[in-house]
């Protein structure tokens, strides 16, 4: 069979997800069985997998849908805790003392927040902290699935302590023997010194890329969420969004570049953080108070802005109020058990990690294939959001009645929220362990990616980082996209005869940015908030964010592998900048649409 024919047949369960979820709506409940079906009958009867090697796939998904539910019910659970607590009226109140506009929230909270939890934990965290956060600041739920949705790009190939360097390309390029001495040829005699070379230019890539991030983050928002349907209120703030993004992306670049690939998103969001709050609370770039943006009369908000845990407008008895350190001390020990935990200096990981059967639940080789699953409950964010949830009940003084509506409130929530992973992660296991099938074929990922390839020519850099989103779309995860298509990035940079280090660079840049759109992420953002069945209008939002990040991406890498000023890459870069400044222009001239809510 062709490559060309495979790499269609490939496409097919990505396209049945666009044509369901996005295209008609469905909910994803409905749509990812569908999907699961066509990876399923793909892979049996097309790639000849055997039977056992698609239900072993198929085990491990829901193994893996079990622990991200795990997660989802720690992080609802959190929320309700301060919510009953009052904790949620204090941090609301706060601030509103910084500001009430909710652009400038959004990129506090979303951004820089978010990038700090994502370089700390990774694999979903952020969303299941800062979107439940924004909604109980008052967002409507799909507004802050939408903004923890795109900022899922530029802090993502250094979240979790850099795994997606260290283990996902690491995995992916170690694979092939002949890469240390490759290694050893570009100056570099330590395995790891190389992957901190890789590392610092994804760094770079990454914050060229990310310095329009903020900005729009709040142009979507107030484009698909503000009372007057524009983005011109979201370009509105552009000094504060820029601000806010180089205040982020400095010290990440420096950071990657001085101390490899650990510890860049977590420093640049937590030094972004200090910067940024300090300078917004002396109101420095930030709107008046008589121009803040809000979100208009809760009544006028479209039904499906709202999930289940959508905000209230609860005001706590006078009893109850707190200050604000004590309501934010909840998440703060969130961050803090999360870097302790996952610092190689402190030492616990080994403990919280053993193979001790009793801290690590494993089933290896399922039904005899080569396929194995395995839970650390220690090591999962969930359980550090339930520690946290039972100390706050010490913390803020509450009376156990009101933690048992907050459990309660949590597991209704948790149950119709979640049902779509149950298919969702499945489909995407089978459509990644497709290979060793009797037909003889490679597994479905990378014959798609070879058909494109072999189409791209030497304008491959282009797709590249499409073709690394194309991964974490499906895989959900920037690791496992980078360990899927690193080797194979690296050859077709070699094949064109570009430097293939910065091709590997750009699968790593990409695979952070299929994050916006991934179907495994949406799913779990929305039940965070119990968004239930408006996985496909969250996508449609997010689409072009990741349509700007993947091409000016690979616009800039195409750029610097073809050298020169004036080539394909660096004109469409400028082409891009040239749109966004434009834009700044068009919507900040006398007359352009009002800002306030």
């Amino acid at each position: 069979m062709s490559i060309g024919v495979l790499a269609l047949l490939s496409l097919l369960p990505i396209i049945s997800v666009a044509v369901f979820l996005v295209l008609l709506r469905w909910p994803a409940s409905r749509a990812m069985p569908i999907a699961y079906a066509v990876a399923f009958v793909l892979a049996w009867f097309v790639w000849q997998v055997p039977l056992t090697q698609i239900l072993a796939a198929s085990v491990n998904g829901l193994i893996i849908a079990a622990t991200l539910i795990f997660i989802i019910f720690g992080a609802i659970l959190l929320l309700n805790t301060l919510r009953q607590s009052g904790a949620m009226y204090a941090i609301r109140e706060g601030f509103s003392d910084i500001s009430t506009d909710r652009r400038v929230q959004v990129i506090i909270i979303a951004w820089l927040f978010g990038s700090f939890i994502e370089g700390s934990a990774g694999f979903g965290t952020p969303a299941a902290v800062a979107v439940p956060l924004m909604v109980g600041l008052g967002f409507p739920a799909m507004a802050a699935v939408v903004a923890g949705m795109i900022i899922q790009s530029t802090p993502v190939s250094f979240g979790a302590m850099g795994t997606p360097i260290l283990v996902g390309i690491n995995t992916g390029l170690s694979a092939d023997p002949e890469m240390a001495a490759y290694a050893l040829q570009r100056g570099f005699g330590e395995w790891d010194e190389f992957l901190a070379f890789v590392a610092t230019k994804v760094a770079i890539i990454h914050a060229l890329a990310g310095t329009f991030v903020p900005l729009l983050v709040t142009a979507v928002m107030t484009r698909f969420f503000g009372p007057e349907r524009s983005f011109a209120a979201g370009f509105q703030v552009w000094k504060f969004a820029l601000f806010a993004a180089l205040a982020m992306t400095i010290p990440y670049v420096i950071v990657a570049a001085v101390f490899g690939p650990e510890f860049p998103s977590m420093f640049g969001g937590l030094i972004g953080l200090a910067i940024v709050v300090s300078a917004a609370r002396k109101g420095f770039l930030v709107p008046k108070e008589e121009e803040a943006w809000d979100f208009g009369d809760r009544a006028d908000w479209e039904e499906e802005w709202t999930g289940a845990l959508q905000d209230r407008g609860h005001v706590p008895d006078p009893d109850h109020r707190m200050s604000l350190l004590k309501a934010w001390s909840p998440y703060l020990f969130v961050a803090g058990l999360l870097v302790l935990s996952r610092l190689p200096q402190v030492g616990m990981e080994p403990l919280l990690r053993s193979s001790n059967p009793f801290i690590t639940w494993s089933w290896p080789q399922i039904f005899g294939s080569d396929i194995s699953a395995s839970f650390q409950p220690l090591w999962s964010p969930g359980t550090i959001f339930i520690i946290v949830s039972l100390l706050t009940i010490l913390l803020h003084g509450m009376r156990l009645p009101e933690y048992k509506a907050a459990l309660g409130s949590s597991l209704r929530t948790l149950l119709p929220a979640s049902a779509a992973l149950v298919f969702t992660v499945p489909m995407v296991q089978v459509f990644i362990n497709t290979s060793g099938g009797g037909a003889g074929f490679e597994q479905m990922p990378i014959a798609l990616a070879e058909g494109v390839a072999n189409i791209a020519g030497s304008a491959w850099p282009f797709f590249s980082t499409f073709i690394g989103g194309l991964g974490a779309f499906v895989a959900g995860s920037n690791t496992v996209s980078n360990m899927m298509f690193s080797l194979f990035q690296f050859g077709v940079g070699e094949r064109i005869m570009v430097d293939p280090t910065w091709i590997v660079a750009l699968q790593a840049v990409g695979g952070a940015s299929g994050n916006i759109i991934c179907v495994h992420n949406v799913v779990a953002a929305s039940a965070v908030v119990g968004l239930v069945g408006k996985e496909g209008a969250v996508i449609r939002k997010t689409l072009l964010p990741f349509l700007y990040y993947a091409l000016i991406t690979g616009s800039i890498g195409y750029g610097i592998v073809t050298g020169g000023i004036f080539n394909a890459g660096f004109i469409v870069v400028a082409m891009i900048v040239a749109l966004m400044i434009y834009l700044i222009l068009r919507f900040n001239r006398p007359g352009a649409a009002p800002a306030p809510g």
